[in-house]
């Protein structure tokens, strides 16, 4: 009885290692039921089988969304190639359970004799139709993390209606490679303040607190902490943005102690005196404070102890970087520039301090709109030669060429060859005659012997003092 037990039980034995051998062959070589390839079903095959239904297999191109069709193309050759034979045997490798499994699955194999044409056509399908989807239905708002006044802070998320844009863009790109797409929306889900995103915006936001910066203004510097320059930031996708409307009121103080853009000068003339300008020239310099802002936010986030304003400087007419910034002596003025003197009717050529040449002018004349502009100015541009072009007082057209141009105002005033002028006294500029007897229309006219010598002597951004 037991010898008739024992041989029972090796047989079931027996049978049963067939039998899982066999399972196992068969699971080794076969694709699990509910697996397709680009969509085609490949239950049960082998891997020649499944290459063999998959390219011969036309693509269908349709595409439906919740079960609606949204696109319907012209068929399509399976694009399947000899030379993707062993990427089945991949995908049943992939796919391989030791037991029969019903889980359903599609593989993707990549076909390299097809072009998907349409494929454009599709995604702007999907993109329209969730277009009209999301149309009336309310946007999520991430969490995210700010720091305002000082401390950083958690924004909570808000929960919307809208559907995902990015999740179904993303089923889109792994069903691609099937003949016909199945795809579903979802909910954009925001991210909440527990995230790994948020929290590491946060983390980023805590190295900004408690730091300081010098900034260099000229030969003077201050320094300046995160609160007196950032009034609120974010930190998103690996950069960081600012609100540094905080800084204003410092740069306001800079501006008002340093900047030369927009005041008055006190200036030494050829004769010794000390005059004080007029402030409406468009010589100087003035720090930006959205510049400044963006400049030492940046340095806090990176670290930087110290940063020059010198990026930060803005300026008006032809030079709008700003004129004269570095200069501190004689006021700001420096020792380069060309003085012109109206009552005197002449002007000076300074270089380093050392007048290097003088000579005689005939400025604007007494006529409104004519008068040459007095103020602290600066060389906007040279031109030899140039032809000049204007409007005379009787309305009519000029154009006069001249070899020598040195532009200082923004209304076209500037040193000039006057050839054709015949009156050089010192009274001409009080008449408003004809250009040639009359003062000019607001330019120092010079004499062509003269005009040369002072072009050479000037150079542009170098300021001009009209008095």
């Amino acid at each position: 009885m037991q010898l008739r037990l024992k041989y029972l039980i090796t047989g079931v034995v027996a049978l049963l290692i067939v039998l899982i051998g066999g399972m196992a062959w068969h699971q080794h070589t076969h694709f699990n039921r509910n697996t397709t390839i680009n969509g085609v079903r490949v239950g049960g095959l082998t891997a020649q089988q499944a290459y063999t239904k998959v390219k011969k297999t036309q693509r269908a191109n349709k595409v439906y969304l919740n079960g609606k069709l949204i696109y319907s193309g012209q068929a399509t050759n399976s694009g399947i190639t000899s030379s993707d034979r062993a990427k089945f045997d991949q995908a049943l490798k992939k796919q391989h359970t030791f037991f029969p499994s019903g889980k359903q699955q599609n593989l993707e194999v990549k076909a390299s004799g097809a072009v998907d044409e349409q494929l454009t056509a599709k995604r702007q399908a999907v993109e329209n139709q969730l277009t009209i989807l999301n149309q009336h239905r309310q946007p999520a708002r991430d969490a995210y993390a700010q720091l305002v006044n000082g401390k950083v802070k958690l924004v909570a998320a808000k929960k919307g209606t809208q559907y995902d844009r990015a999740a179904l863009l993303r089923q889109f790109n792994r069903e691609s490679t099937n003949g016909t797409m199945h795809l579903t929306t979802q909910r954009h889900q925001p991210l909440s303040t527990s995230s790994r995103t948020v929290q590491n915006e946060k983390k980023q936001l805590q190295k900004l607190l408690n730091k300081t910066v010098t900034y260099k203004v000229e030969d003077k510097t201050y320094k300046l902490g995160t609160n007196q320059i950032i009034s609120r930031a974010t930190y998103q996708n690996g950069k960081y943005h600012f609100d540094t409307t905080a800084v204003n009121s410092e740069i306001k103080k800079i501006n008002k102690k340093q900047a030369t853009l927009g005041r008055k000068f006190k200036f030494k003339t050829h004769a010794g005196n000390v005059i004080t300008t007029n402030n409406k020239g468009t010589y100087g310099w003035k720090i930006s404070a959205e510049k400044a802002g963006q400049t030492l936010a940046q340095a806090i986030a990176t670290g930087k102890k110290e940063v020059s304003a010198e990026q930060d400087i803005y300026g008006i007419g032809y030079n709008t970087r700003g004129t004269g910034y570095n200069v501190t002596s004689n006021d700001g003025i420096g020792g380069t520039y060309a003085e012109l003197s109206i009552t005197d009717q002449h002007a000076w050529f300074y270089r380093d301090g050392k007048c290097v040449f003088d000579a005689d002018v005939v400025t604007g004349s007494n006529t409104p709109g004519d008068r040459t502009p007095k103020g602290v100015w600066y060389i906007m541009y040279q031109q030899s030669p140039s032809t000049l072009r204007g409007t005379n007082d009787d309305g009519s057209k000029y154009s006069s060429k001249v070899q020598y141009w040195s532009q200082f105002t923004n209304t076209g005033c500037g040193f000039h060859d006057a050839s054709w002028r015949k009156n050089w006294s010192k009274t001409a500029y009080l008449s408003s005659g004809s250009a040639s007897t009359g003062g000019s229309h607001g330019c120092a006219n010079m004499h062509p012997s003269d005009a040369g010598t002072a072009y050479h002597a000037m150079q542009v951004n170098e300021p001009v003092i009209v008095y």
